[in-house]
Order: structure tokens, then C-alpha cells, then sequence
């Protein structure tokens, strides 16, 4: 059967600035067109889900398997009421639901989503709330469904720890793995930026952080107008301009095109958006209406209208707010408790160089603008504002008492504020919180400032244990607050008081 080769297809409506695709002929100076496909990083991350899942399970049943055995095959078995009738035959149905209970949680909140697996901390994050909310639905199942035999509490809070411990040890190993180069660059998704703007240079350094970033900048493409908003840094190339987008993006082999708001008209963008589509190339768009908390935008209906908008930050969310402030409270008894000796001596020597009041209540302003009185131990004259102008402490500053110098040098002036902790006021880890007479300027010179508050204030915080403290250049701190604020998460919190220990850097 004799078949005539098929017309070229053109497409219809196509613009002239995306040059329909060439038709499959050939002739002695062109290659035949092949449809191009995602040869990266699908396949890599299909392989790795694979991989990852099967890690998993198996870290997830030896978990099962070694509770069952700590709670009823040693010494823990006479802990309790004993029942004879307990054995591995009997318990296995346990160990196979509770397992699978627990890799369904997993997968609901996204442990395998590509994005996790060169972000440690978002991973650590989602097997913590995975097993403490498996522990709760685990025995609430087991308790309504009356399972026989009946389920042991303790073997429940040992599979839950265990299962904690061996998925983030796992999870560490599978990331210090793929974060090498030979396996990184397979994950990373290779971005083309259409236009160029600040918040796209802001993100570069950001992507460029440490061996684990997961977007590679390949270059810019220039906008219809063939102008860029801003100048690029030297490690990003131009690649051409907007008529050869299609043909760059063939060639350069790209996964992503970020296309920077403004730069072309809405119907240039949806064109660009469909161009996108019909390659298999991912479309994102880097809005020039909000300069913060990007990463936070969401996509919301409304009555079957799209809106983009910024949506609910991680401590917005009960789950999150309900563990830091469980975490705030212990920490602040256990600190409390601990430096009750150190605070009374210091308050001694205080009164003793400067008869007076020892502890300081100076007016502050916390979470969604109340003002609050944070505590101190006093480490300035009495007289230190006497002029009636706020201000920071300035290095070698005249004001301070002999033994105020070494107080805020240790942080030993902060420690009354686990009260303030305790009251709910404060965090252990947050932005510092300001003078309401200083917030009054900062907040109409610098650009958000007061998105701070939408958390709680905290006794240390990002920006400080960075060397942001005291007298510091105000701009940066707020970037440190605003990451913070943006991608919290409990190794982050345990990060922070780590370092504020380490460097000594933690308040101000």
C-alpha cells in the first residue's frame, strides 16, 4: 500500500514572533524536526520516586518490626498488663496496617514531590508532622475498629519515634547522595528568564546557594521591547531576543521559562504561556506587584474568577503555630528553671553597681502590632534615656554599666524574657521586636517592614544569629526576617537556637 507523505503542518494563528515549527523535510544543511520531550528531569525523578518509596517502606516496616519486638519480646513486656496471647502471628496485622497507614500519610503530604529531595529541612519537616499525626489517627483507628488483639499505647509511641528517627537518617543519607554534582545537575530544572527585573536577580543568589539549589539559570531571553528592567549579573548570559525563543528553547534544551510581568502585553503573554505548552516546557511568571513572599503566592477561585495572591504562611497554619508554641513553652520552663541562679546573680550585681531598680520593662511591639512590655535585666545607668530620644545601643556606648557591657556581650540581659515567652508575647525564635517609637519611621522607609509582624517576636532570631544585632544595617535584617518568616519550619527553629548558643549572636 503506497501511502503519500503528509503535509507539512502549519500552525494557524501563530505569531509572527514564534515561527511555526519546521516540518519534517530535510535537506543537505538541516536536521529532521523531532518532537521535542522531557528528557530531564521526568524520567530522573520517576526513577528516584521509585527509589525513595521503596526506601520508605522498608524504613517504615523495620520500624513496625522493632517497636513490636522493644515493646513485647524484652524487658518492656512486664511494663503494663501482660497478655499471653500476644505473639508476631497475632500482631502482624497491626504491624502491616500501621505501616501502610503511615506510608499513605507520607505520600499525602508530598514527601516524594521533586522538590523535596534537595531541601532537607521541608523533608525532615513532613516525616515530623507525618508521624505525629500517624500516632494519634493509628490509635484512634485501632480504638473505634476495637482491633484484636488490642493495641498497645507504648508500641505506638515507639513505632512513631522510630519510624521519626530512621526516615530522617534515611532521608539525610538519600539527600547527601543526591546533592552531589553528578546527581544534582540531573534534578535541577534548567530555567530561561524572559525579561529581567531585580526580584529575579535576588533569586539568582538565592538559587545559587550551596550544591543542593534546584533551578539552574541557563540565560535571558530579551523582551518583545528588547530591554531589561534590570542589568543581569556576569554568570548569566543573554541568549537572544524574543523572536528566537522558540529555537533557544529547543537548543538550550530547557525546562522552565519564567517570564517577568510587564514585559510584554497580555496577549504577548498568553502566547508565550501556549508556546510553552506545545514544547513541554513549564511556564511560570515572576509578578513585579509583589516584591516579597513570592514563594507564598497561591492561586485562588473565586466564583470561577483566578486571582493570585499571597496565601497563608507556615505559621498560619494550626498544625505549626499549635508545635512552636508547645515548644516556646517547654523551652522557656526548662530556661527559666536553668538560669534562675545565673539571673539572680546578675541582678545582685547590678543593684550593686547601680542601686535601682534591677529588672528593665521597656514598651515593645509584637505580633499584628500589640504593644507588649518586654523584661530585662537592667545594663544602663538609670538616667540612659534621660534626654527622652529611643535609640540602639552603639558599640562601646557610654551608658552601660560595668557589668551591663558583659551581660549584652553573653546575651545575659535577655534571659528574663522566657517570661515573656511563657506570657505568650514572645517566641523563643522570631524577629526582634522594636520600639513603637522607632517602628513609626522604619515602617514608611523600608519597604515591608511591617510584615514582621505576622508572627510573634522572638528571644533570638535569623537576622541575629547572622551577625545582624544592635546597631546594623535595618534593610538586611528585615530580608533575614522575612526569609524566616517565609520558610519556617521546626529544623529551622532548632537551627537558630543551636547557633544563638555557638555564636552568641542570638539577641540583640
Amino acid at each position: 500500500m503506497n501511502c503519500a507523505p503528509p503535509a507539512p503542518v502549519v500552525e494557524k494563528n501563530a505569531p509572527a514572533s514564534f515561527p511555526a515549527a519546521s516540518p519534517s523535510v530535510t535537506d543537505e544543511n538541516a536536521r529532521p524536526f523531532s518532537l521535542r520531550h522531557r528528557h530531564r528531569p521526568w524520567v530522573a525523578h520517576q526513577k528516584l520516586v521509585a527509589v525513595s518509596f521503596l526506601g520508605d517502606a522498608a524504613i517504615v516496616f523495620i520500624s513496625m518490626l522493632v517497636a513490636y519486638l522493644l515493646r513485647f519480646e524484652s524487658k518492656l513486656q512486664y511494663i503494663g498488663v501482660d497478655d499471653p496471647e500476644i505473639n508476631l502471628r497475632a500482631y502482624l496485622g497491626h504491624v502491616i496496617f500501621g505501616g501502610s497507614l503511615m506510608l499513605v500519610l507520607l505520600a499525602n503530604f508530598r514527601v516524594h514531590d521533586p522538590r523535596n529531595y534537595l531541601a532537607i529541612r521541608r523533608t525532615f519537616t513532613v516525616i515530623v508532622k507525618t508521624c505525629a499525626i500517624w500516632l494519634v489517627a493509628f490509635l484512634g483507628v485501632a480504638l473505634i475498629l476495637k482491633l484484636s488483639p488490642s493495641i498497645s499505647r507504648a508500641y505506638c509511641v515507639l513505632a512513631g519515634v522510630i519510624a521519626m528517627a530512621l526516615l530522617c537518617g534515611w532521608r539525610w543519607f538519600l539527600y547527601c547522595v543526591l546533592r552531589r554534582d553528578s546527581f544534582a545537575k540531573a534534578l535541577r530544572q534548567k530555567a530561561i528568564f524572559v525579561g529581567w527585573n531585580e526580584e529575579c536577580g535576588r533569586a539568582i543568589e538565592r538559587f545559587s546557594e550551596g550544591r543542593a539549589q534546584q533551578i539552574s539559570v541557563h540565560g535571558v531571553i530579551l523582551p518583545p521591547g528588547g530591554k531589561l528592567d534590570a542589568e543581569t549579573p556576569s554568570n548569566v548570559p543573554v541568549l537572544g531576543s524574543y523572536d528566537s525563543l522558540r529555537e533557544i528553547v529547543r537548543n538550550s534544551g530547557a525546562d522552565l521559562i519564567m517570564a517577568v510581568d510587564g514585559c510584554m502585553d497580555r496577549h504577548q503573554m498568553l502566547m508565550l504561556a501556549e508556546t510553552c505548552g506545545k514544547e513541554f516546557v513549564d511556564f511560570k511568571l515572576v509578578p513585579s506587584c509583589f516584591q516579597i513572599l513570592v514563594s507564598g503566592l497561591q492561586l485562588e477561585n473565586f466564583h470561577g474568577m483566578p486571582v493570585l495572591g499571597i496565601g497563608k504562611l507556615p505559621l498560619h497554619h494550626a498544625f505549626n503555630n499549635a508545635l512552636k508554641r508547645a515548644i516556646d513553652i517547654v523551652g522557656a520552663l526548662v530556661g527559666l528553671i536553668l538560669f534562675a541562679p545565673a539571673i539572680a546573680v546578675f541582678c545582685a550585681m547590678v543593684w550593686l553597681e547601680s542601686r535601682g531598680p534591677v529588672f528593665y520593662k521597656q514598651r515593645r511591639i509584637g505580633l499584628n502590632g500589640r504593644p507588649f512590655d518586654i523584661y530585662k535585666i537592667r545594663s544602663m545607668r538609670l538616667d540612659a534615656e534621660a534626654a527622652g530620644t529611643p535609640g540602639w545601643t552603639v558599640k562601646d556606648d557610654p551608658r552601660r554599666l560595668k557589668v551591663g557591657t558583659f551581660m549584652r556581650e553573653w546575651n545575659i540581659d535577655e534571659l528574663p524574657q522566657f517570661l515573656n515567652v511563657l506570657r505568650g508575647e514572645m517566641s523563643l525564635v522570631g524577629p526582634r521586636p522594636e520600639r513603637p517609637e522607632l517602628i513609626e519611621g522604619f515602617k514608611e522607609e523600608i519597604p515591608h517592614y511591617n510584615v514582621r509582624h505576622n508572627i510573634k517576636p522572638g528571644v533570638t532570631g535569623w537576622a541575629q544569629v547572622n551577625g545582624l544585632r544592635g546597631d546594623t544595617c535595618l534593610r538586611e535584617r528585615v530580608k533575614f526576617d522575612l526569609d524566616y518568616i517565609e520558610n519556617w519550619n521546626f529544623f529551622l527553629d532548632l537551627q537558630i537556637m543551636v547557633m544563638t548558643f555557638i555564636n552568641r549572636k542570638g539577641a540583640c
